[in-house]
């Protein structure tokens, strides 16, 4: 397994790829609507490396607490099936099962650490 990327809960889209951008010096990869989440999604990559920042925006949040910021860290497995079966038998709370996206092959499924921090699973065959 191998981290994939951390994605940053945005109050201000435009904003926070700008600051990622200009005075961080990453470089927009993509950026998409999630309608079935309603929220909207980009991909910052640091050019000196692989690493990844998920820049994502929840039209419908309205109330901000300190802390509430970091959304979620990313992690491929080659096999999603196997994976689950490895968390369930370790007993690893298994916070959304794995689904698709629509129009995407891709399978996601989230965990969650022992201190509720979200932790996607995407498999990568």
């Amino acid at each position: 397994m191998r981290i994939l990327h951390t994605s940053i809960t945005v109050k201000n889209m435009e904003e926070s790829i700008k600051f990622y951008r200009d005075v961080m010096g990453l470089e927009l990869q993509s950026r998409r609507e999630i309608p079935e989440n309603k929220a909207e999604i980009a991909f910052l990559n640091d050019r000196e490396s692989d690493a990844q920042i998920e820049l994502t925006y929840w039209k419908e949040k309205k109330d901000w607490n300190e802390g509430d910021e970091l959304d979620h860290i990313a992690f491929a497995v080659p096999d999603m099936d196997e994976a689950i079966k490895r968390f369930k038998k370790q007993k690893v709370e298994i916070a959304m099962e794995p689904y698709s996206l629509k129009g995407s092959p891709t399978k996601i499924a989230f965990i969650k650490d022992p201190n509720s921090i979200w932790l996607e699973i995407i498999e990568r065959r």
